[in-house]
């Protein structure tokens, strides 16, 4: 589903330095994956991360999704891609503060233009299967953290997109809720067919994920299935 040919990345933080982001990354990411990028601060998880979602654009080698290659897109295009092929779930949860849970969570696919009856059966579905099914009517600032968070997954997967990408989903829960998540997140891989992709030092994700990449210096080290 995705593949990543040669792709290299670099950050100009002042002359003369300059930070090798990525290097000649070479990966593929088959459908209904649930993989975790892993590493210390700076290797480049997130930023293979953002690459992969359209976020950032690579300086070298060509990223395909499902074939079409990406790295060259216009930016309306880009947007458009991410709209429609993928979900987004971040440390912050970024939930949209005067909508509601139900509001938020059916956000992307009034976006994608869903029918309302199609929202509401599709918002109540995964709300139930993240048990946030009682808190519909409940703005962001009135639930818990980890309440946000699967409010945030559930937008993220409710206009049913081929692959999530999680950065550090779990960086603001405890460990109880982060199991939870997690769990969660899992059983609408297996339910779903969606390949998630998370970018995280967490260990309860490395010991839950099928497939672990380990970046050091922006290179892969390590890849391995489990």
């Amino acid at each position: 589903m995705i593949k990543l040919q040669n792709v290299n990345k670099y950050f100009y933080r002042g002359e003369p330095r300059e930070v090798h982001a990525l290097r000649d990354i070479n990966l593929i990411i088959e459908a209904a994956e649930f993989t975790l990028f892993r590493g210390p601060s700076g290797c480049g998880k997130t930023t293979l991360l953002n690459v992969i979602g359209a976020l950032e654009s690579c300086d070298s080698g060509e990223i395909f999704l499902k074939e079409r290659e990406i790295t060259a897109l216009s930016e309306e295009e880009r947007t458009k891609l991410r709209l429609h092929e993928m979900g987004f779930v971040f440390q912050a949860y970024n939930l949209i503060p005067v909508l509601n849970v139900e509001e938020n969570i059916g956000f992307v696919m009034r976006l994608r233009s869903f029918s309302e009856e199609e929202i509401k059966q599709r918002v109540l579905e995964v709300a139930t299967l993240l048990k946030i099914d009682d808190k519909l009517k409940s703005l962001p600032n009135a639930l818990s953290g980890g309440q946000q968070q699967r409010v945030a997954v559930a937008r993220a997967v409710a206009a049913k997109p081929k692959i999530i990408l999680a950065d550090e989903p779990t960086a603001n829960l405890d460990s109880k809720n982060s199991e939870i998540l997690i769990g969660m997140m899992r059983e609408l891989n297996e339910r779903e067919g969606i390949s998630i992709l998370f970018a995280s030092h967490d260990e309860l994700i490395m010991r839950s994920v099928t497939r672990v990449l380990t970046l050091i210096d922006g290179a892969v080290a390590d890849d391995y299935k489990q």
